[in-house]
């Protein structure tokens, strides 16, 4: 019998201490076998009980994992009190941050794995069986469609075709999509591309790839959702 395939789960976060016991809970959900599953978590620049939340989190599961790596880095950017996170120049320096928060991630990381799932920590639910569909797709890089609500329009806009005018809920019912771009509030990456030099998830990725027409991941709601729509979906939030 052919063994699973190696899947190394990846989550850059700060200050995600609200988020943390759903994230744990969803994860610890997943039916893809959890001896051929890894995860790793970067935790930076928080300003709330994030590392301490972490800490407990992993001593009390995941031992059936193959490993977990959890990286403390610092960059020290801070959005100056009362600009939006999403105001246009602010986001040169920001998602350069939010580049540097995932490549520190992969390259630290990263070991033997097959396959590479980019996980935001907000994302609120998703099918159990969720690696099996994405696996399923049989394409080397495969973004669901994360939506605020069932139905509703897509949260990460990072993922688009047609020159940006179309997200994969304009596209919904076509089945399995081609994009010119991808974001990472979930993202399924064979993991030999990220060892040949595709490193960060940064203002998306210009090249045609397979994304899953299926509302397969929901983010949170509520005001920040709001916010974070606006900011096109990084999963780093600094």
């Amino acid at each position: 019998m052919t063994q699973a395939e190696t899947i190394l789960i990846l989550t850059p976060m700060k200050s995600a201490a609200r988020y943390l016991e759903r994230y744990f809970a969803n994860l610890a959900r997943l039916t893809y076998p959890h001896q051929r599953l890894s995860l790793g978590i970067l935790e930076g620049d928080s300003d709330d009980d994030t590392p301490e939340q972490l800490t407990r989190g992993l001593a009390n599961g995941f031992a059936d994992f193959a490993r977990t790596t959890v990286c403390h880095h610092h960059f020290g950017f801070r959005i100056p009190p009362g600009v939006p996170r999403w105001s246009a120049w602010l986001q040169p320096a920001r998602r350069a941050i939010l580049a540097r928060a995932r490549n520190h991630l992969l390259f630290g990381a990263l070991a033997s794995e097959d396959w590479v799932l980019w996980l935001d920590a907000d994302v609120v639910s998703y099918p159990v069986d969720i690696i099996e569909q994405l696996l399923a797709v049989k394409r080397d890089i495969v973004q669901p469609n994360c939506v605020t609500k069932p139905g509703g329009p897509s949260f990460d806009l990072n993922a688009w075709s047609d020159g940006g005018t179309r997200h994969l809920s304009d596209r919904r019912g076509e089945g399995l999509v081609r994009l010119t771009s991808v974001g990472g509030t979930m993202l399924l990456v064979r993991a030999d591309l990220h060892r040949d030099g595709v490193s960060a998830i940064f203002l998306g990725w210009p090249q045609p790839l397979g994304a899953r027409d299926a509302p397969a991941a929901r983010r949170r709601g509520g005001r920040d959702r709001d916010r974070r729509s606006r900011d096109h979906g990084q999963g780093h939030g600094a």
